[in-house]
């Protein structure tokens, strides 16, 4: 039954990718088509194809490798300067009649880089025909490539925005608990704050049992009012008791639906009011652990949470070439490997299977925990398309916003049009960032094959 669990959340998080990958393409292919220009293959996945057909003008399909997707829009690389020796050529019939006129992009030979470039230029011009001439990528509007550019990531952060937005106002979200006035645990002894978490030795218990354990407090009781002041918070609880020293303390709980009032004296004892804190404080103790749940939320707080999201992974990205360094370390057992580092689709397909093998999580805790995986990983990819960095989504849009901005600057200075963006000629940056990223992302999965990370117990 594990191992059927086990596969069921492995299978259940494929699914979901290769749906929030089409999605995705989708989010370019039908703006594209809208705004009139030609798409002529939609595919998901990678290598060979294992299944495709044609509609219309696009071929959609399916390809071997399901770690990713694409879509082929016509004209994404302008023809090229006339000093490149572009020229335009008559297009003619089988009878040799001018039915139109074609441009013809000619190979350069001065440098490796111009190489590339020209190679891709010429690769990208020999699929134009003469009728696709007002079709073309490049010939859009900036605020129309921003649309067609931005659609695929958008897509995955709308997805990740509905999952959020479902489980938050429902479940609630695990990673923001809000603390009860309801105990949870009631402590039997006073422990040092530098051992806290062990259990109580009998010599304790005997010499210094903690104030709530002493008025009989019990888990499950709701804290009403401390020394007559009404609590509303665990916080107001909290300041309250620290605030008291060694005083009496008169406790009103609410038991089984009944007010019950209970007195002891609360105890100074050092503790540690900060995570960070170096050294203890020593205030008021009383001796409880209050309960906590899920935080819920509708559309305004997911937005929140969101905007606390979308700082962590700027941060992340920002420090992914050397957390997978530390996976590639661990690879090789230089070290341990982070278990809050970064995962490949792997990965999480492992965590998911783990997770609804879990003996120890509810049903509904499974299904939040896989929801909330799917839309982290959607969150994840939306946002690292966003970089500004071809041969990212992110690179084209911030080619569409500078060929808006200096066109802009053109006009307000009653200067010439200074055209259309070339965007070929970063292809040199386009190919070190492809490379980069391809080998990131096979030093994580090898990482999650090899020492993966695995679910918390």
């Amino acid at each position: 039954m594990t191992a059927l669990l086990y596969l069921l959340g492995v299978v259940v998080f494929a699914a979901a990718i290769l749906a929030s990958i089409g999605l995705h393409e989708l989010g370019h292919l039908i703006p594209a088509k809208r705004f009139g220009g030609k798409v002529t293959q939609y595919f998901i996945g990678f290598g060979p194809t294992v299944w495709s057909r044609q509609v219309g003008e696009t071929e959609y399909g399916v390809k071997a490798i399901p770690l990713g997707g694409y879509v082929k829009i016509v004209g994404m690389l302008p023809p090229g300067a006339v000093e490149l020796a572009d020229e335009l050529t008559d297009e003619l019939d089988a009878d040799g009649r001018v039915i139109g006129q074609v441009v013809r992009v000619r190979k350069s030979n001065t440098g490796m880089f111009t190489q590339l470039v020209s190679d891709a230029r010429a690769a990208e011009w020999e699929t134009i025909q003469p009728e696709d001439a007002d079709r073309l990528f490049y010939k859009f509007s900036w605020w129309k490539k921003v649309i067609v550019m931005g659609g695929g990531p958008t897509v995955n952060i709308l997805i990740a925005f509905l999952i959020f937005t479902g489980v938050f106002a429902t479940y609630g979200n695990p990673g923001d608990q809000t603390i009860e006035t309801t105990v949870r645990e009631v402590q039997a002894c006073v422990i040092p704050a530098e051992e806290d978490g062990r259990a109580c030795t009998e010599q304790e218990l005997a010499d210094s049992p903690a104030p709530a354990y002493s008025a009989g407090m019990r888990p499950g009781d709701r804290i009403v009012s401390f020394n007559g002041t009404e609590v509303t918070s665990w916080e107001q609880v909290q300041s309250l008791v620290r605030a008291n020293g060694s005083g009496e303390a008169e406790i009103v709980v609410e038991r089984d639906g009944a007010e019950r009032t209970l007195h002891t004296n609360t105890t100074v004892t050092p503790r540690f009011l900060e995570a960070d804190d170096e050294k203890p404080t020593e205030v008021g103790f009383l001796g409880v652990v209050p309960g906590s749940h899920p935080t819920t939320g509708g559309v305004v707080y997911t937005v929140e949470q969101m905007g606390h999201m979308t700082v962590e992974v700027v941060k992340s990205l920002a420090t992914l070439p050397a957390k997978v360094w530390g996976v590639a370390k661990a690879i090789v057992g230089l070290e341990e490997r982070d278990p809050m580092g970064p995962v490949s689709i792997v990965g999480g397909g492992r965590l998911a299977g783990e997770t609804a093998a879990h003996d120890e999580i509810p049903v509904d805790g499974k299904v939040v925990s896989l929801f909330l995986l799917i839309a982290g990983f959607n969150f994840f990819i939306g946002m690292f398309n966003f970089v500004p960095l071809l041969p990212l989504d992110g690179g084209h849009i911030a080619g569409a916003f500078w060929e808006a901005l200096r066109r802009g600057w053109a006009r307000l200075r009653r200067r010439p049009d200074p055209g259309y963006v070339d965007v070929a000629k970063l292809l040199p940056i386009a190919y070190v960032v492809g490379m980069a990223v391809l080998v990131m992302g096979v030093v994580l999965i090898v990482g999650d094959l090899v020492v993966p990370v695995h679910l918390e117990s």
